[in-house]
């Protein structure tokens, strides 16, 4: 399958951003949406100082949170260039987001996993208590729990993000989308590298729970609820308890389509 090959940049989210500022007719919001877009430069400076606000708490304050995330998204641009495709996808494939603006200052799962991007670089880096940290703040104001450790691609999309939990070795591909409830996690009975991979274009669907170092091939779907132990072919749709593919070929990128049902065709 096809996959969105070319994004708008950086520079034009930021604009979609600023226009929509533009265009919000609410003077109670006038002093948030000033203070993280009308009043910033960037977008990474924006991203910078909204991360900060929405995690500081009482022993590290939101000044000194905004200079460490300040420094990691200028060390690490991919972390800018990732924010900007997941909040486009964001909009893509949520019609309850009438522009850019509500999912970047208001959805969980978009603000909760670019804390989760900047935590990961810190622990590629050594600095894992720092970044431990900022899991630990993620889990306590976002409800979704994802170790420093996991690797996640650009242009995901997680969607209400409660429950959503994602194990340290795990891998998650471009362009998938994850719905609340959704666990990447280990079985219990191994070590070193023991969490799920998961590839481009991959529709997690509510409440599903991906177990053990196995591999869900490119554009494939799971099923609300299903408990995947084993691997998922590419391009197929696995549901159940424990998951079984039931159809054998998606004709669309189901991350993107966020089609949740399914039909019995093998």
């Amino acid at each position: 399958m096809q996959h969105t090959q070319e994004r708008l940049g950086v520079s034009a989210v930021w604009g979609m951003l600023r226009e929509s500022v533009s265009s919000t007719q609410e003077p109670s919001l006038a002093g948030l949406v000033g203070v993280f877009v009308e009043e910033r430069d960037s977008f990474e400076a924006s991203l910078a100082g909204l991360m900060a606000y929405k995690i500081a708490d009482d022993c590290v304050s939101r000044e000194d949170l905004a200079e460490l995330f300040a420094e990691a998204l200028a060390a690490d641009p991919e972390i800018v260039a990732c924010a900007a495709a997941d909040l486009l996808a964001s909009v893509e494939r949520n019609p309850a987001y009438p522009s850019v603006l509500v999912p970047y200052l208001f959805a969980k799962g978009f603000l909760g996993l670019q804390v989760h991007r900047v935590a990961h670089v810190l622990w590629r880096d050594g600095r894992q208590l720092v970044a431990m940290y900022l899991q630990s703040r993620v889990a306590e104001v976002f409800a979704m729990d994802i170790h420093p450790g996991a690797s996640i691609g650009s242009g995901v999309f997680v969607d209400h993000a409660t429950g959503v939990v994602i194990g340290e070795t795990a891998v998650v591909g471009d362009d998938v989308s994850i719905l609340q409830n959704v666990t990447l996690g280990g079985t219990g009975k191994e070590s070193g590298d023991r969490h799920p991979k998961i590839r481009s274009g991959v529709l997690l669907a509510a409440g599903a729970k991906v177990l053990g170092n196995v591999i869900v091939g490119e554009d494939a779907k799971i099923g609300a609820g299903s408990v995947v132990l084993g691997a998922v072919p590419a391009g197929t749709t696995a549901v159940g308890i424990p998951a079984r593919v039931v159809r054998s070929r998606t004709h669309d990128v189901p991350a993107e389509s966020m089609d949740q049902t399914f039909d019995y065709m093998i």
